[in-house]
């Protein structure tokens, strides 16, 4: 256990250094904007995970978290001009209210109904925001980058960075819970909740527990995301297809194992931005969903699973 730890943290450090160095070898912007979005799904999709990998409940309200992260920024900017790391720490903290408010109010839902409140709540927040005529309403509003800082030569080279160091707090974190008493407790839910529940397990505070970081991951994410596009309007900012994006990354990868989600975002997200070059973004919708119900079909384990059946018997 204390190898792989020192195994994760190092490949983390290199993996820092390796964004940091990028910023010096690498001549071509759009590396970078397509570098930011990969990594911004990597953590949407591992804070999914959490909630619907661990604990077995399906989320559709990426959006509703990401959005709120977004114009948590998009209103600490415009009311005191506060620096990206506040933006971020804030959004963290409203993503994790959000996300234990929310919890109160669906989690006694199962299945389906689950799913569609987390839907409804998508609805009435981004309706919320398109009247907040303060932070621009239906029209959007514009978000001026202040200077960057040193090392980096441009705003997106920062923003790439700190979205990687945002990667590797959240895995760290999915890694964690994977491995502690609150995996196996979300893992026997997850299995039957009401065996669950008979045993002991504390089942209401782990899926608390679960919504409030997966909520808190998600808007923290979100945040950095106003100044990576100067914009903001409440359409594209909690725009549905980051929760299904999202949610087929997560399945796509593989939801038994931290490393599931990172696999399924990089898959898709080096898909998409490929796609979007060569022939367009609207082929992108049509390539995730044809891809989503070939591993539902065929790998409902995801990619994980396959390696674990073609793994010889015996081994570890």
């Amino acid at each position: 256990m204390k190898r792989n730890a020192i195994a994760f943290w190092g490949a983390s450090v290199l993996f820092l250094a390796a964004i940091l160095l990028s910023a010096e070898l690498v001549a071509n912007e759009y590396w970078f904007f397509a570098g930011y979005v990969i990594l911004q799904f990597i953590v949407l999709s591992v804070a999914w995970t959490i909630l619907g990998g661990y604990a077995g409940y399906v989320n559709f309200g990426t959006s509703a978290f990401f959005g709120v992260g977004v114009y948590t920024a998009v209103f600490l900017v415009s009311a005191v001009g506060a620096p990206l790391p506040v933006q971020i720490a804030i959004a963290a903290v409203v993503g994790a209210i959000l996300g234990f408010a929310v919890g109160l109010l669906t989690l006694r839902m199962q299945g389906i109904f689950f799913s569609i409140a987390t839907i409804a709540i998508t609805i009435i927040i981004e309706t919320a925001v398109t009247n907040w005529r303060e932070l621009g309403g239906a029209a959007g509003i514009q978000i001026q980058r202040p200077p960057v800082t040193a090392p980096f030569h441009t705003y997106v080279q920062m923003l790439v960075f700190v979205q990687a160091v945002l990667v590797v707090i959240s895995v760290a974190i999915a890694r964690y819970m994977q491995n502690s008493w609150i995996g196996r407790g979300l893992q026997a839910l997850r299995d039957d909740e009401l065996a669950a529940e008979c045993t002991g397990v504390p089942t209401l505070r782990l899926k608390l527990i679960a919504c409030v970081i997966s909520g808190a991951l998600m808007c923290a994410a979100g945040a950095p995301a106003a100044m990576y596009l100067q914009y903001a309007d409440p359409a594209s900012a909690f725009n549905l297809n980051y929760s299904v994006s999202v949610l087929a990354m997560a399945l796509i990868g593989g939801t038994a194992h931290w490393i599931g989600p990172v696999i399924g975002a990089i898959l898709l997200g080096v898909t998409q931005q490929v796609l979007t070059v060569t022939i367009s973004s609207e082929v992108n919708v049509l390539v995730l969903g044809v891809m989503l119900v070939l591993f539902v079909v065929g790998a409902p384990e995801g990619i994980i699973g396959l390696f674990k059946r073609r793994r010889p018997e015996g081994k570890a």
